[in-house]
């Protein structure tokens, strides 16, 4: 018995990437493939904080409002935001409406602003060798590792937020870090190309 569904097209994929066609499709194009690029890094650290508490499907949903609200993500754009901003934020219903979570987004946005490498350097700078082979099934996935223990202590100790090791090992999941497909999904090995981010 794994943890693999066959989807209506055929594939075998994780369970988790069949419930819904939102998360076919998140599953097939985008979790687990290798992406770089600040902004784009950026983002995925701020929806994995707003996350925290929630489904990550109820974020996806709002992945759309969320990248208009918060200016595609642009770290630049992002760290200027100033209290009318905030304002502006929690009066979007579009969004998840936390101020602490706002306000730490900004906040890490200015972090990442004075990073001499980038932030994305910085983060898969924790990235662990690859595995030999894929977890057979969902047990043999971690919620945590000591890379992303570290790689949580490393940012909080630079000034961000709501990135805790169980957060930390989310963003290296989704972001290609690790590869946490199990065997049998018809995704790729290794996530296919390398995504970088675009407007």
């Amino acid at each position: 018995m794994t943890d693999l569904v066959i989807g209506a097209d055929g594939s075998p994929r994780c369970a988790w990437g069949a419930g819904t066609p939102d998360y076919a499709v998140y599953h097939d194009t985008e979790w687990g493939r290798p992406l770089h690029g600040d902004d784009a890094l950026y983002e995925r650290v701020t929806l994995e904080a707003f996350q925290s508490g929630l489904s990550w499907l109820t974020i996806l949903r709002k992945r759309a409002a969320f990248r208009e609200a918060f200016d595609g993500f642009r770290i630049e754009s992002v760290a200027a935001f100033s209290a009318a901003d905030v304002a502006r934020l929690l009066g979007d219903t579009g969004i998840v409406r936390n101020r602490a979570k706002i306000e730490a987004a900004i906040s890490n946005a200015r972090v990442a602003l004075e990073l001499p490498a980038g932030l994305s350097a910085l983060l898969w700078s924790y990235a662990p060798p690859p595995r030999r082979s894929r977890p057979a099934s969902f047990a043999q996935v971690p919620a945590l590792t000591v890379e992303s223990t570290t790689m949580a202590k490393a940012l909080k100790k630079r000034g961000f937020r709501f990135v805790g090791p169980t957060t930390a090992y989310a963003l290296m999941q989704a972001t290609g870090m690790v590869d946490d497909h199990l065997v049998g999904c018809h995704v790729p090995a290794g996530g296919g190309d390398v995504m970088r981010w675009s407007a």
